[in-house]
């Protein structure tokens, strides 16, 4: 960014000119104008340059000159390693050349293609709303994630680093870049390093491609979303243990509160809408996929402050040589002791934290909840009326009877404005699932509310998809107006000639044909098909003919305006059309030809694809059940304190005030049950929590059915009447005893994984 450099420093001045001559034999980087180059004001270590001519702007990088500590500022090993992962499609600049030799700058040097966007040099990130701070920091850790899944052999980089035994080799090599640079005794360092040495990881098997130096302020985020589009530095990088990288980037949680804030460095515990440690470390553990919870990371959190102390060592170092590339490096010498006293707290005990409650929200999560709350009572709840008018006056046969009215839409775009807008998506409202599933309550007493908050289904479930397995150009032309709220969804597995509740059982097809696929088959129960602004189905195929049974079938994303497209019939659920949620339709495809490039992450991943689909999901129905049984239930309570039957009121006979009890009861322990499995999913992820999900699908579904068939007892005639809601309710509480799977499907699956637990627990204790 223009506002981030200065004149070149005198110290690190170079032949411009020269420069000059020498790129114009290897880019087109201008004509017969002059190259211009500041300096970036930032940076410790290697000094680096903005160079614009008419073909762009342009980066350079280079060693600094004078004396430098053994293998340290090797350029040519950012240069690699950022070749190698912009050729993967990892968000770097893109490198165009390595120049090694000297004669032309002093140095050896690099250029890089430069990326316009947000650098935030305060890793508080003033400036911004709470909520994009979150969404920063979640997208921060995706990135990481992403970072440590990729394939070292396929990035060619098996022998970039030395790999296995790497924080044995961290010790050694910054207690050695310390003793290189230190210009005085501090006994702490020495007592750091050698509590280091003798309490190595037991396991430290481990090895991905690490940064070394992963901070948001090494971060380019794109100008006005929370996404990343460049990861910059690499000067640190290697193959390694990739927990040593988690444990530097959550490390300002734990700085020294002396030290203030230093540089890009501060402490950042309490800063409003930045996610806490756990938070941050269980979204990176979803992430990468791990079934387990993370390993304490007490050891790596003190061996990145022992590095930041050696770093800062030899920033000040630099700074008594004059060769520093910060102004400020004078200042860095303060940071050694206090840093190297915080890490020698850190390895004595466990990491401090909030104290533990059971399924607390994050003071974001509770922050979020209640301007939800706020919103739905000041807006949502008084427009039901004014919205069940609308559906009212647009029947069957009208031409508006798919399309929002005209109210939910003006509290749309309320809503957003108010940045109540996507809660369901962690990498967007920066929120846990645990955080969510309070939210998704408070939306449950509204039939309404979920779109409000383009929260609805099946377009959460389908942009979820999107943003795990899409592609970046399915992302842009699909998931930005997805989440935007400009376009509709919807999704297509079950089948009508076909037992659905066995999902292998999907006969769609899917064959190849030159450059495109061809679709063949019918489905239905294609909720939201209806709506005007429904353009695109996520379908569910069978591609191969693999004796591998859940690998027979793929994903693929099919424009509902594709010759060959057919939307059959409305079908109706307990003979209404079900309008509100665009309705559920029955669709044909018919040979429908698309690109390859809408197949969702690959041909026979579909099962992969719908795990991580439904977990979130079913979570997000069933806690919008326990928030409509407790509507259900205030409806109850009211109605038996007002009606009296045989001299008394309805409440004051046994039997209804037995029931009002035992639906207390039921909406309790599915609530409890649910918050469990938003835990689960937000600490060891979908796969691991299959099981919690299958008993909420069960508990929640039964429970919300028979407390609204007992509110409807209640009310007599009149809860089967149009003149309350409870006919409508009971609809949707029957109905979801059935979607995403019926009841029998998750009994078999619960007791599967019972026995397994159970097995496992008793060959465990012989």
């Amino acid at each position: 960014m223009e506002d981030s450099t200065t004149p070149v420093r005198e110290e690190h001045k170079f032949d411009v000119s020269r420069l000059q001559k020498y790129l114009l034999g290897k880019i087109r980087i201008l004509g017969n104008d002059q190259l211009t180059v500041r300096q970036y004001s930032s940076g410790q270590s290697n000094p680096t340059f903005l160079l614009r001519g008419l073909a762009g702007s342009f980066v350079l990088r280079k060693r600094p000159q004078g004396p430098l500590l053994p293998a340290a500022h090797r350029v040519d090993r950012e240069y690699r390693v950022q070749k190698a992962l912009f050729s993967a499609g990892f968000p770097v600049a893109r490198p165009l050349l390595l120049c090694s030799d000297r004669e032309i700058i002093g140095t050896e040097f690099y250029l890089m293609e430069h990326v316009n966007g947000r650098i935030f040099r305060d890793l508080r990130l003033p400036g911004v709303s709470p909520a994009e701070r979150a969404a920063l920091y979640v997208a921060a850790v995706e990135v990481l994630a992403r970072l440590h899944s990729l394939s070292l052999q396929d990035l060619h980089l098996l022998e970039y680093g030395r790999g296995h035994a790497y924080c044995q080799r961290q010790v050694s090599t910054w207690t050695k870049q310390y003793q290189a640079s230190a210009h005085q005794n501090i006994p702490s360092m020495s007592d750091l390093s050698g509590w280091l040495s003798l309490n190595l990881p037991p396991h430290d098997e481990e090895v991905t491609l690490v940064h070394g130096d992963f901070r948001i302020d090494n971060l380019v985020f794109h100008p006005t979303e929370a996404r990343v589009l460049a990861v910059l530095d690499w000067e640190l990088s290697t193959t390694g243990q990739p927990m040593a990288d988690l444990a530097y980037f959550l490390m300002p949680h734990y700085w020294p509160r002396e030290l203030g804030v230093l540089g890009a460095m501060g402490r950042i515990e309490g800063v409003q809408g930045v996610p806490g440690p756990e938070e941050l470390g269980s979204l990176y553990r979803r992430c990468r996929g791990f079934d387990s919870q993370l390993p304490p990371l007490n050891f790596h959190l003190a061996l990145s402050m022992f590095k930041m102390a050696a770093i800062a060592q030899g920033v000040y170092a630099r700074h008594l040589l004059g060769n520093a590339s910060a102004p400020n490096a004078a200042e860095f010498g303060q940071m050694v002791e206090p840093l190297a006293k915080a890490a020698l707290q850190l390895a004595a005990g466990p990491l401090p934290g909030p104290e533990s409650r059971l399924f607390l929200q994050s003071p974001r999560g509770q922050e979020v909840l209640l301007r939800v709350k706020d919103f739905m009572r000041e807006h949502v709840l008084p427009a039901q009326k004014e919205v069940a008018e609308y559906y009212k006056k647009h029947g069957a046969d009208s031409p508006q009877r798919w399309e929002t009215p005209p109210v939910l839409e003006a509290l749309k775009v309320k809503a957003r404005g108010a940045g109540l807008w996507n809660l369901f998506l962690p990498a967007v409202s920066g929120l846990s699932q645990l955080d969510y599933a309070h939210i998704a309550e408070e939306m449950g007493r509204s039939f309404y509310a979920p779109e409000v908050f383009n929260c609805q289904a099946p377009d959460t479930g389908n942009m979820e998809v999107l943003h795990l397995f899409g592609s970046e150009e399915q992302k842009k032309k699909w998931l930005d107006p997805l989440l935007r709220g400009e376009i509709r969804s919807c999704f297509c597995m079950t089948e009508p000639g076909v037992a659905s509740s066995d999902a292998t059982n999907m006969e769609c097809s899917l064959q190849r044909d030159g450059e495109e696929y061809l679709v063949t088959g019918t489905k239905w129960w294609s909720s939201g098909a209806g709506h005007p602004r429904c353009i695109v189905a996520i379908v569910m195929c069978r591609s191969s003919s693999t004796d591998l049974r859940h690998q027979q079938h793929s994903m693929v994303l099919v424009p509902l305006d594709a010759p060959g497209v057919t939307k059959v019939r409305s079908l109706t659920v307990f003979g209404q059309d079900d309008a509100i949620h665009g309705g559920h339709f029955e669709i044909k495809f018919d040979n429908v030809r698309i690109p390859l490039s809408n197949i969702l992450l690959g041909e026979g991943r579909g099962f992969q694809i719908s795990q991580g689909r439904l977990g979130p999901g079913r979570l997000h129905h069933c806690m919008r059940a326990v928030g409509l049984a407790e509507f259900s239930l205030e409806l109850l309570c009211q109605r038996a304190a007002q009606r009296s039957t045989f001299g008394r009121k309805l409440y004051q006979h046994e039997a209804v005030a037995h029931q009002l009890a035992e639906m207390r009861l039921l909406i309790d322990q599915s609530r409890l049950l649910t918050l469990s499995a938003a835990h689960a999913l937000d600490t060891i992820g979908n796969r691991a929590a299959r099981k919690q999900i299958s008993m909420i699908k069960v508990v929640a579904a039964r429970m919300v059915c028979q407390v609204v068939d007992c509110t409807i007892q209640v009310h007599g005639g009149a809860g089967v009447s149009g003149d309350f809601p409870l006919a409508q309710m009971y609809s949707y509480a029957r109905t979801l005893r059935i979607a995403d799977g019926p009841d029998e499907v998750h009994l078999s699956s619960i007791a599967q994984l019972e026995l397994r637990d159970q097995l496992r627990t008793t060959q465990a204790r012989l």
